[in-house]
């Protein structure tokens, strides 16, 4: 990280449940104004984290700072108060009030905070009007579509200009496509206010969209932090390659070198193909590819290119996935809808040696 003070900070963290562990010493830092993900399937300890954040779990050691301030640390003895951390958190079930306004709703932590009615009233307009309800102030929560809740949910965590912005997993209850209206949203309003936030996720896909950088995690443990290029296009480890992303696992060995600076790998099918040198020095048996980094045709040439027989046709809308047989092994390919092959066809398959990441 910079100079600057991180806004977050997360050390050693470990989260236990009787002796089941939820969260094993993880570490990382938040920049102010920074938008970061923690990515990763049911049970890995993302959410487990948020709350300890939040103050809503107590770890079982390690510390956690916010602007600099320690908030809890076991060898410190200090656990400050959720209210009094100055985190906001926005729900995945929204905890919406349903017998208030959406101006009451919004307006209840101001309150709560014992905020002057005149500042209530400004800030509530103020906010919802960023959220696009300015005109739904008197109407009753229970009256408001899932996508009008998680704006007033959303309103309601940035009234009292919080220093940190908590999300955990507000659009999973919503359908794809106001899903992918929220995720811009979300975004462009934690860009206008510049407020730092952790977000929790398991859609890669969203993960991807909205962050700075994701934190990619499995069971307790970070796999890997990075922009979300870094964790598309350099996985650190096969749970990264596979779960974020669709990816193909090639089994087989390193050869030796090749031309260009490349490394020669013989897949398990017998085919040589010519793959990036590890840029840390690692080595491994498997290599990586994305699947939206193979190109088909009728014919081809240069590198890596290998025949190959449709297997299987599915169209998604904006790409069709192909499963195709290869000397390499069989291969899951999207291509754009312009690209059609039937089943059955005989195609070469071909990829670039700097898309094959050696694991």
């Amino acid at each position: 990280m910079s100079a600057v003070q991180p806004r977050i900070e997360v050390k050693d963290l470990v989260v236990k449940y009787g002796d089941a562990i939820a969260v094993d010493g993880i570490n990382f830092d938040i920049a102010p104004g920074e938008l970061v993900t923690l990515l990763g399937p049911s049970g890995c300890g993302k959410t487990t984290t948020l709350r300890s954040i939040a103050g809503l779990e107590n770890p079982s050691s390690g510390a956690i700072r916010l602007n600099g301030q320690t908030v809890w640390s076991n060898t410190e003895r200090r656990n400050v108060p959720a209210e009094k951390r100055g985190v906001s958190m926005v729900f995945q079930s929204y905890a919406i009030w349903p017998h208030m306004t959406v101006f009451e709703n919004v307006a209840y932590g101001l309150r709560v905070r014992k905020a002057p009615q005149s500042e209530v009233a400004s800030n509530v307009a103020r906010v919802l009007e960023m959220v696009q309800m300015q005109g739904y102030a008197d109407r009753p929560s229970s009256n408001l579509s899932g996508g009008q809740q998680q704006r007033v949910a959303v309103a309601r965590a940035i009234a009292f200009s919080p220093n940190v912005l908590l999300f955990d997993e507000p659009l999973s209850n919503l359908d794809a496509k106001l899903r992918a209206e929220m995720r811009v949203e979300l975004r462009e309003l934690q860009r206008r206010l510049d407020i730092t936030s952790l977000y929790v996720t398991h859609d890669q896909e969203e993960a991807l969209a909205i962050s700075d950088r994701v934190i990619v995690m499995s069971k307790g443990r970070i796999e890997q932090i990075g922009s979300p290029e870094e964790i598309y296009n350099r996985p650190a480890s096969l749970f990264v390659a596979d779960f974020v992303g669709a990816a193909n696992m090639i089994p087989g060995s390193v050869k030796g070198p090749g031309p260009n600076g490349n490394l020669l790998f013989e897949a398990a099918g017998g085919v040589t193909l010519e793959i990036e040198t590890p840029r840390h020095g690692r080595g491994g048996n498997t290599v990586a590819l994305r699947s939206s980094y193979i190109h088909l045709a009728p014919t081809s040439g240069g590198h890596n290119t290998v025949p190959g027989t449709i297997h299987r046709r599915m169209f998604h809308g904006d790409f069709i996935q192909y499963v195709v047989d290869s000397p390499a092994g069989q291969l899951i390919v999207r291509r754009p809808p312009t690209e059609s092959y039937a089943e059955g066809s005989v195609v070469d398959v071909s990829f670039l040696p700097t898309h094959c990441i050696l694991l």
